[in-house]
Protein backbone atom coordinates (compact mmCIF):
# COMPACT_ATOMS: atom_id res chain seq x y z
CA UNK A 1 0.00 0.00 0.00
CA UNK A 2 1.47 3.27 -1.12
CA UNK A 3 2.04 6.10 0.76
CA UNK A 4 -0.02 8.98 -1.02
CA UNK A 5 2.61 12.56 -0.88
CA UNK A 6 5.22 10.57 -0.36
CA UNK A 7 7.13 8.43 -2.66
CA UNK A 8 8.97 5.26 -2.41
CA UNK A 9 6.96 5.06 1.26
CA UNK A 10 5.14 1.55 2.01
CA UNK A 11 2.97 0.86 4.85
CA UNK A 12 5.11 -2.73 5.88
CA UNK A 13 5.29 -2.14 9.09
CA UNK A 14 3.29 -5.11 9.92
CA UNK A 15 5.51 -7.77 8.16
CA UNK A 16 7.99 -7.24 11.09
CA UNK A 17 5.47 -8.24 13.36
CA UNK A 18 4.59 -10.85 11.44
CA UNK A 19 7.62 -12.99 12.02
CA UNK A 20 7.45 -15.98 14.61
CA UNK A 21 9.59 -16.19 17.72
CA UNK A 22 12.44 -17.34 17.36
CA UNK A 23 12.56 -17.34 13.22
CA UNK A 24 15.39 -15.66 11.89
CA UNK A 25 14.41 -13.58 8.25
CA UNK A 26 16.40 -14.28 5.38
CA UNK A 27 16.79 -10.31 4.48
CA UNK A 28 17.97 -8.54 7.37
CA UNK A 29 16.73 -4.83 6.81
CA UNK A 30 17.93 -1.56 9.17
CA UNK A 31 15.98 0.31 11.44
CA UNK A 32 16.81 3.48 12.66
CA UNK A 33 15.27 4.73 15.45
CA UNK A 34 15.79 8.72 15.73
CA UNK A 35 15.28 10.50 20.05
CA UNK A 36 15.50 13.33 20.81
CA UNK A 37 17.24 12.33 23.80
CA UNK A 38 19.50 9.59 24.97
CA UNK A 39 17.27 7.34 26.48
CA UNK A 40 14.02 8.02 24.52
CA UNK A 41 14.34 5.36 21.82
CA UNK A 42 15.56 2.81 23.96
CA UNK A 43 12.73 3.15 26.31
CA UNK A 44 10.01 3.36 24.23
CA UNK A 45 11.04 1.29 21.35
CA UNK A 46 13.56 -0.45 23.08
CA UNK A 47 11.58 -4.07 22.67
CA UNK A 48 11.02 -4.07 19.44
CA UNK A 49 14.68 -3.03 18.19
CA UNK A 50 15.97 -6.10 20.77
CA UNK A 51 12.83 -8.08 18.66
CA UNK A 52 14.66 -7.07 15.33
CA UNK A 53 17.97 -7.66 16.44
CA UNK A 54 17.11 -11.05 17.25
CA UNK A 55 15.56 -11.95 13.83
CA UNK A 56 18.53 -10.35 11.83
CA UNK A 57 17.84 -6.83 11.34
CA UNK A 58 20.17 -4.41 11.58
CA UNK A 59 19.62 -1.60 14.62
CA UNK A 60 21.10 2.03 14.21
CA UNK A 61 19.96 4.99 17.29
CA UNK A 62 20.30 8.03 16.63
CA UNK A 63 20.32 10.26 19.17
CA UNK A 64 19.93 14.24 18.27
CA UNK A 65 21.10 15.34 22.10
CA UNK A 66 22.27 13.42 25.03
CA UNK A 67 19.77 15.06 27.12
CA UNK A 68 22.42 16.42 29.20
CA UNK A 69 20.03 18.88 30.91
CA UNK A 70 18.12 16.74 32.87
CA UNK A 71 20.11 16.06 36.20
CA UNK A 72 19.63 19.23 38.53
CA UNK A 73 23.01 17.66 40.44
CA UNK A 74 25.48 17.94 37.68
CA UNK A 75 26.54 20.47 35.10
CA UNK A 76 25.58 19.72 31.44
CA UNK A 77 29.05 19.18 30.51
CA UNK A 78 29.25 16.38 33.25
CA UNK A 79 26.17 14.84 33.02
CA UNK A 80 26.49 14.45 29.06
CA UNK A 81 29.86 12.72 29.99
CA UNK A 82 27.66 10.49 31.79
CA UNK A 83 24.83 10.05 29.78
CA UNK A 84 27.11 8.97 26.51
CA UNK A 85 28.40 6.65 28.39
CA UNK A 86 25.29 5.12 29.57
CA UNK A 87 24.07 5.29 26.17
CA UNK A 88 26.55 3.11 24.62
CA UNK A 89 26.34 0.96 27.39
CA UNK A 90 22.12 0.45 26.86
CA UNK A 91 22.60 0.54 22.91
CA UNK A 92 25.22 -1.94 23.23
CA UNK A 93 22.96 -4.00 25.21
CA UNK A 94 20.36 -4.04 22.57
CA UNK A 95 22.71 -4.60 19.95
CA UNK A 96 22.56 -1.56 18.29
CA UNK A 97 24.89 0.87 16.47
CA UNK A 98 25.31 4.69 18.03
CA UNK A 99 25.27 7.27 16.06
CA UNK A 100 25.27 11.44 18.36
CA UNK A 101 23.95 14.17 17.05
CA UNK A 102 25.74 17.56 17.62
CA UNK A 103 22.35 19.41 19.18
CA UNK A 104 22.23 20.55 22.73
CA UNK A 105 19.10 19.49 25.30
CA UNK A 106 16.30 21.74 24.79
CA UNK A 107 17.67 23.62 21.44
CA UNK A 108 17.27 21.23 18.60
CA UNK A 109 16.83 23.22 16.03
CA UNK A 110 13.77 22.42 13.91
CA UNK A 111 15.49 23.96 10.59
CA UNK A 112 16.47 22.74 7.20
CA UNK A 113 20.27 22.14 8.40
CA UNK A 114 18.81 19.75 10.81
CA UNK A 115 16.83 18.25 7.96
CA UNK A 116 19.87 18.07 6.02
CA UNK A 117 21.51 16.83 8.84
CA UNK A 118 19.37 13.74 9.11
CA UNK A 119 18.49 13.35 5.55
CA UNK A 120 22.53 12.02 4.99
CA UNK A 121 22.26 9.93 8.08
CA UNK A 122 19.73 8.52 6.22
CA UNK A 123 21.69 7.93 3.35
CA UNK A 124 24.27 6.80 4.98
CA UNK A 125 22.75 4.09 7.20
CA UNK A 126 19.84 3.10 4.45
CA UNK A 127 17.35 2.33 6.62
CA UNK A 128 13.87 0.35 5.93
CA UNK A 129 12.18 1.33 8.81
CA UNK A 130 12.60 4.57 10.88
CA UNK A 131 11.03 5.03 14.83
CA UNK A 132 10.60 8.14 15.89
CA UNK A 133 8.83 10.68 18.23
CA UNK A 134 5.30 11.15 17.33
CA UNK A 135 4.17 14.41 16.09
CA UNK A 136 2.59 16.32 19.07
CA UNK A 137 4.61 16.86 22.07
CA UNK A 138 4.74 18.28 25.99
CA UNK A 139 8.40 18.59 24.86
CA UNK A 140 9.63 20.50 22.44
CA UNK A 141 12.96 18.31 21.60
CA UNK A 142 10.58 15.56 20.77
CA UNK A 143 7.76 17.17 18.60
CA UNK A 144 11.14 18.99 16.96
CA UNK A 145 12.78 15.77 16.00
CA UNK A 146 9.12 14.20 14.83
CA UNK A 147 9.28 17.30 12.48
CA UNK A 148 12.98 17.11 11.42
CA UNK A 149 12.34 13.26 10.76
CA UNK A 150 9.56 13.40 8.56
CA UNK A 151 11.31 15.88 6.01
CA UNK A 152 14.16 14.21 6.01
CA UNK A 153 12.78 10.73 4.82
CA UNK A 154 11.61 12.82 1.68
CA UNK A 155 15.17 15.26 1.58
CA UNK A 156 17.00 11.77 1.69
CA UNK A 157 15.11 10.51 -1.19
CA UNK A 158 15.60 13.31 -3.63
CA UNK A 159 18.47 12.82 -6.22
CA UNK A 160 18.66 16.73 -6.86
CA UNK A 161 19.34 17.37 -2.73
CA UNK A 162 22.90 17.61 -2.34
CA UNK A 163 24.54 15.79 0.68
CA UNK A 164 27.65 13.81 1.54
CA UNK A 165 25.87 9.98 0.53
CA UNK A 166 23.67 9.82 -2.77
CA UNK A 167 19.96 9.80 -2.32
CA UNK A 168 18.32 6.53 -0.49
CA UNK A 169 14.62 5.72 -1.43
CA UNK A 170 14.84 2.59 0.77
CA UNK A 171 12.50 3.93 3.54
CA UNK A 172 9.08 1.99 3.66
CA UNK A 173 7.33 3.39 6.83
CA UNK A 174 7.93 6.38 9.39
CA UNK A 175 6.51 4.54 13.14
CA UNK A 176 5.59 6.62 15.79
CA UNK A 177 6.64 5.29 19.33
CA UNK A 178 4.32 5.59 22.36
CA UNK A 179 5.60 7.78 25.01
CA UNK A 180 4.03 9.45 28.09
CA UNK A 181 5.24 12.71 27.14
CA UNK A 182 3.93 12.15 23.24
CA UNK A 183 0.17 11.63 24.21
CA UNK A 184 -1.76 14.26 22.51
CA UNK A 185 -3.65 12.38 19.50
CA UNK A 186 -1.73 9.40 19.68
CA UNK A 187 -3.44 5.97 18.80
CA UNK A 188 -1.85 2.83 19.00
CA UNK A 189 -2.00 1.15 15.64
CA UNK A 190 0.59 -1.53 14.88
CA UNK A 191 1.03 -3.47 17.79
CA UNK A 192 4.32 -6.18 18.36
CA UNK A 193 4.89 -9.11 20.67
CA UNK A 194 7.76 -8.71 22.61
CA UNK A 195 6.81 -11.32 25.12
CA UNK A 196 10.54 -13.06 24.61
CA UNK A 197 12.33 -9.90 24.59
CA UNK A 198 11.14 -7.32 27.96
CA UNK A 199 14.04 -8.86 30.50
CA UNK A 200 16.76 -7.97 27.70
CA UNK A 201 15.12 -4.70 27.48
CA UNK A 202 14.86 -4.11 31.28
CA UNK A 203 18.84 -4.69 31.42
CA UNK A 204 19.91 -2.51 28.79
CA UNK A 205 17.48 0.52 29.57
CA UNK A 206 18.90 0.17 33.53
CA UNK A 207 21.93 1.22 32.05
CA UNK A 208 20.62 5.05 32.44
CA UNK A 209 20.58 6.42 35.77
CA UNK A 210 17.05 8.13 35.07
CA UNK A 211 15.89 5.17 34.51
CA UNK A 212 16.89 3.04 37.48
CA UNK A 213 15.29 6.21 40.10
CA UNK A 214 16.98 9.26 41.94
CA UNK A 215 17.46 11.90 39.08
CA UNK A 216 13.46 12.31 38.28
CA UNK A 217 10.52 11.82 40.38
CA UNK A 218 8.62 9.58 37.28
CA UNK A 219 8.79 6.03 37.52
CA UNK A 220 10.33 5.54 33.88
CA UNK A 221 11.06 1.79 34.08
CA UNK A 222 7.57 1.29 36.11
CA UNK A 223 6.06 3.14 33.30
CA UNK A 224 7.19 0.68 30.46
CA UNK A 225 6.91 -1.87 31.79
CA UNK A 226 2.96 -1.97 32.71
CA UNK A 227 2.55 -0.24 29.52
CA UNK A 228 3.46 -3.53 27.21
CA UNK A 229 1.23 -5.57 29.53
CA UNK A 230 -1.29 -3.13 28.64
CA UNK A 231 -0.55 -3.30 24.97
CA UNK A 232 -0.36 -7.08 25.25
CA UNK A 233 -3.32 -7.80 26.59
CA UNK A 234 -5.12 -5.10 23.70
CA UNK A 235 -3.01 -7.33 21.45
CA UNK A 236 -3.69 -10.67 22.92
CA UNK A 237 -0.19 -11.10 23.61
CA UNK A 238 1.65 -11.45 27.11
CA UNK A 239 3.80 -8.25 26.23
CA UNK A 240 3.70 -5.52 23.40
CA UNK A 241 4.64 -2.29 22.12
CA UNK A 242 2.98 -0.41 20.00
CA UNK A 243 3.12 2.83 17.27
CA UNK A 244 1.36 5.13 15.75
CA UNK A 245 1.26 6.30 11.88
CA UNK A 246 0.50 8.91 9.96
CA UNK A 247 -3.13 9.57 9.02
CA UNK A 248 -2.58 8.91 5.29
CA UNK A 249 -0.90 5.53 5.85
CA UNK A 250 -4.50 4.03 7.62
CA UNK A 251 -6.04 3.46 4.28
CA UNK A 252 -6.89 -0.05 2.62
CA UNK A 253 -7.83 -0.53 -0.57
CA UNK A 254 -9.26 -3.81 -1.77
CA UNK A 255 -10.64 -5.45 -4.96
CA UNK A 256 -13.14 -7.55 -2.51
CA UNK A 257 -13.65 -8.21 1.29
CA UNK A 258 -11.04 -10.40 2.19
Amino acid sequence: MKFPGRPGLLLAFPAIASVGSGQVQSAPRTILAVGAHAGDMELTAGPLLIHQKKRGDRIVILHMTLGEGGNPRLSPTAYGNQKRKEALAADSAIGAETIFAPYKDGEIPNDDAARRYVADIIRQVKPVYVVTHWQKSIHKDHSATSAIVQDAVLLASLPGVETAHPAHRGIRGIFYADNWEDAEDFKPFVYVDVSDDMLQWRGAVSKYEFVRGGISSFHYLDYYDALSIVHGAVAGKHRAVSFDIDSFGKRRVLDALP
